[in-house]
């Protein structure tokens, strides 16, 4: 079975964390959770979801301060982790390896045990900090992956938005989710040739 630790920080756009919860559930993926209080504040401010519904959605859920958890240690076997959304202030400390949080460590601990950790950085504009930050992570062996969204696939809601997202980053952990319409699929190619003609 699999397992992934999804981190949940303080950027908008926590929806992208429910929905990978959900996704991964679905997926039959083990989820170990970690999100921070200024996350909880945003799931009051951007949803209906309660913090106990949002746990919910986990197989296991650890306090943001205990750094003696399982997912702190790198014997502790994921395979990968997921920040969604992931703040600046959370990137710079993954970037620093400056561990101030149970997040921080286990995005530390994915990237010095060589497994894959995706960021949905949410920040716009970007300035030269902030990119030499995404560059510090990426050297490292992370990936940066800001939501950024796609409409070749005709979304008709802002779920269709938050789930081509998804899919993407499940993509990157190999687990086909059906989230969204693929470029290249039949569908696509008519309509390309009618956009053409």
């Amino acid at each position: 079975m699999s397992r992934i630790i999804v981190g949940i920080s303080g950027a908008t756009g926590v929806i992208y964390g429910m929905r990978m919860l959900k996704a991964l559930r679905e997926a039959g993926v083990e989820t170990h959770l970690v999100i921070t209080q200024s996350a909880v504040k945003n799931l009051e401010l951007e949803t209906e979801c309660t913090v106990e519904t949002l746990e919910s959605m986990a197989n296991v859920v650890y306090d943001i301060d205990d750094i003696g958890a399982a997912i702190a240690s790198g014997s502790f076997k994921v395979d990968g982790m997921v920040v969604a959304p992931c703040t600046i202030k959370t990137l710079s400390a993954i970037a620093n390896s400056y561990n101030f949080n149970l997040l921080v460590r286990a995005a530390y601990v994915t990237l010095k045990e060589r497994r894959r950790l995706i960021l949905l950085v949410r920040e716009t504009p970007l300035h030269e900090g902030h990119l030499e930050l995404m560059m510090r992570v990426t050297r490292m062996g992370g990936i940066i992956m800001p939501p950024v969204p796609a409409f070749y696939h005709m979304p008709k809601t802002l779920e269709d938005i938050i789930n081509q997202t998804v899919g993407k980053v499940l993509d990157l952990f190999s687990i086909d989710s059906k989230l969204f319409k693929r470029w290249g699929s039949q569908d696509e190619i008519r309509m390309f040739k009618t956009t053409k003609e």
